[in-house]
């Protein structure tokens, strides 16, 4: 595995699936990884060919979070904050996105890879995947973690994920709200595409117009996310997109997105 590559990616029809690599490290997110990520995704937000982002990782697990070992040969404060400071803004990077980006969650995602999930737009879980917060079981409380759950889940079953540090199985991530879906094991492939399909079969600036106004309104008071949606909903109605969707709603006919 020394040649290989910690992230791939591949592309077809407009989906450009990102795969984490260091199977061997169940895919723990190293200073390298998280910088090779926070770049794809920076080269996929100016890449128009891209409609949607699959999120995928190789071997026994999806994302086993921060790679300990690498923190524990470097013990100084800065490399800390180095990292959970690049790691964050990888994770923001995500949220950022014009293109929605779906978790493909294989097997177990735990600490900053249960984050990972979270930070994601859409999750697609496999039957065999797991979820947890476990860093109280070190001594190390989940805090960046927290951020991206505590944004998913009510904050009661937020607090026991983080309290106890138990996984939970893909089923009671889905009942929480931490994945959307949960298919049979070997199936989450063909679902994640599946899904990633019908998403991107929209107006790209539709979606990234949404995408954008989703998380911003969601930090709102209610009177401000209804004065700012309704700004939104303004600016969507004079995109030329939002003409041709009108114009083949009332002919009856397929639109022909311009993405403008």
């Amino acid at each position: 595995m020394k040649n290989e590559p910690a992230l791939k990616r591949s592309d077809r029809d407009g989906i450009a699936t990102l795969t984490l690599n260091r199977p061997q490290q169940r895919n723990a997110l190293s200073r390298a990884l998280i910088a090779e990520l926070h770049d794809a995704l920076r080269r996929i937000a100016d890449d128009r060919s891209v409609r949607v982002v699959v999120l995928a990782g190789a071997g026994p697990a999806f994302c086993s979070g921060h790679d300990l070992k690498e923190m524990r040969a470097n013990t100084e404060p800065a490399f800390y904050e180095a990292v959970f400071g690049a790691c964050s803004a990888m994770m923001l990077a995500i949220v950022k996105l014009p293109q929605p980006v779906i978790a493909r969650v294989h097997a177990t995602a735990t600490a900053a890879g249960c984050q990972l999930v979270a930070s994601c737009d859409l999750a697609i879980a496999s039957e065999a995947a797991s979820f947890a917060t476990p860093g109280v079981d070190i001594g190390l409380f989940c805090s960046t973690p927290m951020v991206a759950l505590s944004r998913n889940v009510s904050r009661k079953q937020a607090m026991e994920m983080l309290l106890t540090g138990e996984p939970i199985a893909a089923a009671t991530a889905r009942d929480i709200g931490l994945v959307n879906r949960v298919v049979a094991a070997g199936t989450e492939r063909d679902a994640a595409i599946e899904l990633a399909e019908k998403v991107a079969l929209n107006s790209a600036y539709t979606i990234k117009l949404g995408k954008e106004a989703f998380y911003r309104q969601a930090e709102m008071s209610l009177a401000g996310a209804y004065r700012y949606a309704a700004e939104v909903m303004v600016e969507n109605m004079m995109a030329r997109d939002a003409a041709e969707g009108i114009g083949a709603f009332i002919e009856k006919r397929d639109p022909k997105w311009q993405d403008e």
